[in-house]
């Protein structure tokens, strides 16, 4: 992996994320998709830039986009390398006003994320990774920060959970966890408290989709953690018809048994 080409999709990333912004400023526009999901005229200024953008970088790689027209399984399946994107991850956080929706922008190789940006407008954040380069956070200051999972758990560990889908899951987990402190987050950020050592563990039982995680798996495998299902696989990309993931684990230390836990709440649910 190429550093040229990490900067490249960040700088993109950013350039989404300021199309977003302008949006915003001229009071973006909410429709619903067929499946009932709220679609902003934001998405669409945020894929039109990255479309063109990645464009620029690489045409030969093809681009999958929450926003593109649907592509059949028997159309991709061959792909090997592909960009995998989320113009504007947490649309109903940023419907609500919040802060922490985000521009998500991977690179997909044989079903792997080996690059990743995950670009935070309303904060001016990004966090980026890519394999052979490591993972890395830019905050307002425009500093880079090499980041890592953190090494160990505390006594009591700190867990992402979303803000917008809680479970029965997720709460038959933590009672089962015992003391512990809980993160909420919308978006992909939750992926980014493991990688850059915030938060321990992030249990998602609920569906997402693989537009969703692929940036943050990205920034979260180079920092150091993994991405499992229930039966200890890595997440992978474009192996199967749907492009809904499974439930999935994101795991920094690995010194508590919280896969184990998560499983045991997965199948009493």
């Amino acid at each position: 992996m190429s550093q040229e080409l990490l900067d490249a999709v960040c700088q993109l990333a950013r350039l989404a994320g300021a199309a977003i912004i302008e949006d915003k400023r001229r009071t973006s526009s909410v429709t619903l998709k067929e499946d009932e999901s709220p679609l902003t005229s934001a998405d669409l200024a945020s894929h039109r830039t990255i479309v063109e953008g990645l464009g620029n970088i690489d045409a030969d790689v093809p681009i999958l986009s929450e926003e593109s027209a649907a592509l059949p399984f028997s159309e991709r399946k061959d792909w090997t390398r592909y960009f995998l994107v989320d113009p504007l991850d947490g649309t109903k956080e940023f419907i609500k006003g919040k802060k922490d929706y985000t521009v998500n922008i991977a690179l997909i190789e044989h079903g792997v994320p080996t690059l990743g940006a995950v670009y935070v407008p309303e904060l001016d954040v990004l966090y980026c990774g890519g394999a052979g380069l490591g993972a890395f956070k830019v905050g307002q200051t425009g500093v880079q920060t090499a980041i890592r999972v953190a090494e160990a758990s505390i006594p009591v560990p700190r867990i992402v959970g979303s803000s917008s889908h809680p479970s029965p899951e997720m709460a038959t987990f933590l009672d089962a966890l015992g003391p512990h402190e809980i993160l909420t987050f919308g978006s992909s950020l939750k992926i980014c408290q493991v990688a850059d050592g915030t938060a321990h563990f992030y249990p998602r039982f609920g569906p997402t989709s693989e537009w969703d995680t692929a940036a943050g798996h990205a920034v979260v495998l180079h920092a150091g953690g993994v991405v499992l299902t229930a039966d200890g696989r890595p997440l992978d990309y474009n192996q199967k018809d749907s492009l809904l993931n499974p439930s999935f684990f994101v795991l920094g230390p690995r010194d508590r048994d919280y896969l184990e836990l998560a499983r045991a709440a997965l199948s009493a649910g």
